[in-house]
């Protein structure tokens, strides 16, 4: 099996190369020997949070000044896909920690907040979370029903949250809420609020995931939970612009993560077909797998090149909305596809969890919708096409 093939190595230079390869040996070390394990026992491994942290990946994206590992976009688009190539709910788990929380904290949050905070979530020391999407409010983040009412020197927040990746786990939580509903996303207030405040209930997502189900998702309750003015991140009525800058960070996790998912699911088909014999040949000898195999291959590398374009852009920027939308949808569509070719090359073995592919296939959909639908990046990208200057 020519795994050179699949692999971003030889795109990368040479520091880039050994920084990809690092992750790839942690990830094959810490994380592989228990994908399968959390997947079917639907456990969160709070170990894991340690393993992280002690690599130096949760706070990999963070500045060297405060501590952090000083990533360009092109390495955390690496890191990503490494992780989500072995275990989408560790790569899920940093894309909360690193990038929505603590990215967002050490652009938005003020002195006091990094001192309190950034260090913790950097070491695994402290979990946190972004608490955004509601009930009725998913991909129309602005209509946000969660009040943010002023009360003495502070504020009292009412709402629900639900779908909350690290929610149940959780030390902090940026809370987003509304000063004044008329205003709209104009009233949006984002807050830092620790989880061991009165008022809050936290319970698990109802029902069973379709995937990440190592993952922890949560609803959390807000009945007049009373937060200090020093808790606001970013201004009064800058919360969705917050929110925003999180969820762009965020898309770039979930499209590197989904170009690892659609990898695994590649290699997983190649060993295969290489080893299961029919009509007294292997399987990878006949037309219609090699003509999958290779639409496989080939949608993978286009994947990344999108992916490592954003990175790039975001670097030097130039980056654009178009660019984070395109990167997004394409690598999660092509996952899709690619995990499903490999569960359906994988005959009635796909169709069982002592396989990879169905785990792919589950855990893929949540990127399909994670950070904006697949149907938000094409409004996006349509919106791009057809407004006027």
């Amino acid at each position: 099996m020519n795994e050179s093939v699949w692999l971003p190595d030889s795109d990368l230079d040479a520091s880039d190369r050994e920084f990809a390869l690092r992750i790839r040996a942690f990830a094959a070390e810490k994380l592989l020997p228990h994908a399968r394990a959390i997947d079917e026992q639907r456990v969160f491994r709070r170990e894991m949070v340690h393993e992280l942290g002690a690599a130096g990946i949760l706070g990999g994206p963070l500045p060297k000044s405060i501590g952090g590992g000083g990533w360009t976009p092109l390495q955390i688009a690496i890191a990503h896909e490494e992780l989500g190539a072995v275990c989408g709910n560790a790569r899920g788990f940093c894309a909360v920690q690193s990038g929505l929380v603590s990215q967002c904290l050490h652009q938005y949050g003020s002195k006091a907040q990094h001192t309190r905070w950034l260090t913790k979530l950097m070491r695994g020391e402290a979990i946190g979370c972004f608490a955004l999407t509601e009930p009725e409010a998913g991909s129309d983040a602005a209509s946000l029903s969660t009040r943010a009412d002023r009360s003495g020197d502070g504020f009292q927040l009412h709402g629900t949250k639900h779908w909350i990746t690290n929610g149940g786990v959780a030390d902090v939580a940026i809370v987003f809420a509304n000063l004044d509903l008329a205003r709209g996303k104009d009233g949006i207030t984002a807050f830092l609020v620790e989880l061991t405040a009165n008022g809050i209930r936290r319970s698990p997502m109802p029902g069973i995931e379709l995937g990440h189900r190592g993952s922890d998702h949560a609803v959390l309750s807000f009945d007049g939970v009373q937060v200090p003015a020093e808790s606001i991140v970013g201004g009064e009525g800058l919360g969705f612009s917050v929110a925003m800058g999180g969820l762009a960070a965020g898309r770039l996790s979930v499209a590197a993560g989904a170009t690892g998912i659609h990898r695994a699911a590649l290699a997983a088909a190649v060993a295969y077909t290489e080893q299961r014999r029919q009509f007294g040949k292997p399987i990878n000898a006949f037309q219609m797998v090699q003509e999958r195999l290779a639409d496989m291959l080939t949608t993978l590398h286009a994947s990344r090149g999108l992916v490592q374009r954003l990175a790039r852009r975001r670097a030097n920027g130039t980056e654009t909305p178009s660019d984070v939308a395109m990167a997004k949808l394409f690598a999660t569509e092509a996952a899709a596809r690619a995990a499903e070719e490999s569960m359906l090359l994988h005959g009635g073995n796909g169709y069982t969890s002592a396989h990879v592919p169905e785990r792919l296939l589950r855990d893929i959909q949540a990127l399909r919708i994670y950070e904006g639908t697949s149907l938000i990046q094409k409004s996006i990208l349509a919106r791009q096409l057809t407004q006027k200057n």
